[in-house]
């Protein structure tokens, strides 16, 4: 998401670095390319007027700092507003004191809805609750039983009927109650269009089950039209916030720079795939920062300790410590990192990635490849590539369906990370901060301030 506008905005800044002094003519030039930039990105034209004279009066007035360059200042006042037209805050959820707490979908056919309740209530066991799912969608074929896929996949319970909508959804909370479930999330129907029967029936249903939270799914790849759409849903339903789907087939990102300013209601959520796991809470600061190519390494490190499994992580970091992190540890650390989507997604959070790294072509298939190969290995081989000789590669080629010069690529490559990670700054920062979790009897992911020397 965003890759165009992140694009425009890498050199815009890259320019802008390279001069030693900013008058009103040269935040003037630079404000004209922020606005091709956003309009390019399709940009509600309301929306770029508005951000655009917030960044000129700040620019051009009393509030330049002293400690930085004018240059920095300029990229720290569109950091800064870029993430208050993205809503400011993060929507924080808060839960019912008498449970359980329901959270209503609603949207048009084809924005992705019935996975998006898969994908929340996935979210809602990270938090330690227990979701209930109400399939209330009864116009769509086989909507129901989706759900309940879905849902098994989740590990969430899902409850419906053969009757109506609204009784469907009230039924769903009773339900909920009395087999004590704390959350439930109501997938209701959507329409090619938006007409008045979607909204009496959305409205009704709402009016039923009283939600905490009713949330308008949308997908980002529809561009302005997605703003309008959120805007006729909230004339007729209290929306509390969006989720943004498909956000990873969008690069412009026009929607959801401009729902917020439009509607009035933040972001919430936004799925970033078609896995479960690719779903997360939307933070506008954090959205800011990787627009203009400066990472998201706190959503990183998140992202991490959701996914990655602690005891791997651990044994990882001992054998680390002990100079024996061999190629089936190697193993276990890829398919940890599959777990946190596509690489494609990893290298855009980092910082200060260059923007021919940012937008490369990453062939998902290596990552299949070089397990096959290692698979393809004895545990003799996996725990000492020494004894590889002739012989023991070209078996392993044939065994992997790769060619010798394959494995010989990856024992190389394998044997250069080992002393990295040996001698390099990365173990070090790694084993300083396993030994200081492990003092304290706590997790082994490193901290920023760990991640920072690595600088």
């Amino acid at each position: 998401m965003f890759e165009t506008l992140t694009d425009r905005f890498d050199g815009i800044l890259t320019r802008l670095r390279s001069r030693g002094r900013l008058g009103d003519a040269e935040v003037a030039e630079v404000l004209r390319e922020i606005r091709v930039a956003l309009l390019e990105a399709d940009v509600n034209l309301d929306v770029v007027r508005d951000l655009l004279e917030r960044i000129r009066l700040r620019c051009t007035g009393a509030e330049l700092s002293k400690s930085l360059t004018p240059a920095q200042q300029v990229i720290k006042v569109v950091n800064e507003e870029l993430t208050a037209t993205l809503g400011g805050e993060t929507l924080r959820i808060t839960y019912a004191s008498k449970p359980p707490t329901v959270v209503l979908l609603a949207g048009l056919q084809g924005a992705g809805k019935t996975a998006a309740a898969a994908k929340l209530a996935r979210w809602f066991k990270q938090q330690g609750r227990h979701p209930l799912l109400v399939g209330a969608d009864l116009q769509r074929p086989a909507a129901v039983e989706q759900l309940r896929v879905l849902g098994r996949d989740v590990g969430a319970a899902v409850f419906s009927e053969p009757t109506d909508p609204v009784t469907v959804a009230r039924r769903g909370v009773e339900e909920a109650v009395r087999v004590g479930r704390d959350v439930v999330i109501v997938d209701t129907a959507g329409r090619l269009a938006i007409d008045e029967s979607l909204m009496d029936e959305v409205r009704r249903i709402s009016d039923a089950v009283k939600p905490d939270y009713s949330f308008l799914v949308i997908d980002a790849m529809t561009g302005q039209d997605a703003v309008r759409t959120a805007s006729a849903f909230h004339e007729a339903l209290a929306l509390d916030g969006l989720i943004l789907t498909k956000v990873d087939g969008d690069a412009r990102g026009g929607a959801a720079l401009s729902v917020k300013q439009v509607v009035g209601k933040p972001i919430a959520f936004v799925s970033t795939g078609e896995r479960p796991a690719e779903f997360e809470s939307f933070h506008p600061d954090r959205m800011a920062s990787r627009i203009l190519g400066m990472g998201d390494m706190l959503g990183l490190i998140e992202k991490a300790e959701r996914e990655y499994d602690q005891q791997v992580a651990e044994k990882a970091m001992d054998r680390l410590r002990s100079g024996r992190f061999t190629l089936e540890d190697f193993l276990e650390q890829l398919q940890q990192m599959k777990k946190m989507g596509p690489l494609q997604s990893v290298l855009e959070m980092l910082p200060g990635m260059p923007k021919e790294v940012r937008n490369a072509e990453i062939d998902e298939s290596q990552v299949g490849r070089v397990e096959a190969i290692i698979r393809s290995m004895t545990p003799a081989e996996r725990d000492d590539p020494s004894v590889m000789n002739g012989s023991r590669r070209s078996r392993i080629a044939a065994g992997s369906g790769t060619t010798t010069t394959d494995v010989n690529n990856l024992l190389r490559q394998f044997k250069e990370m080992q002393k990295l990670l040996r001698s390099g700054p990365l173990g070090a920062a790694l084993g300083r901060s396993s030994g200081k979790r492990k003092a304290r009897g706590g997790r082994v992911t490193p901290s920023l301030k760990d991640l920072s020397s690595l600088r």
